[in-house]
């Protein structure tokens, strides 16, 4: 059993995974950024709505 390599690679299996977490953390940063956009842009575009009751209600009859 070669002691060294097996540390080598324990050491580089810990960065692998170490930097795949940092990778996912920005993402999900990233993707709460957007999302919290996208909600400000759905907002200002119903104020900016003339008549925001208009179309929330369909009267169906068969």
């Amino acid at each position: 059993m070669d002691i060294p390599a097996l540390s080598m690679a324990l050491s580089q299996n810990r960065i692998l995974n170490d930097v795949g977490i940092a990778m996912l953390s920005k993402n999900l940063d990233f993707m709460e950024d957007v999302g919290s956009g996208l909600v400000e842009s759905i907002d200002a575009v119903s104020e900016l709505s003339v008549n925001p009751n208009i179309g929330s209600n369909i009267d169906i009859r068969i």
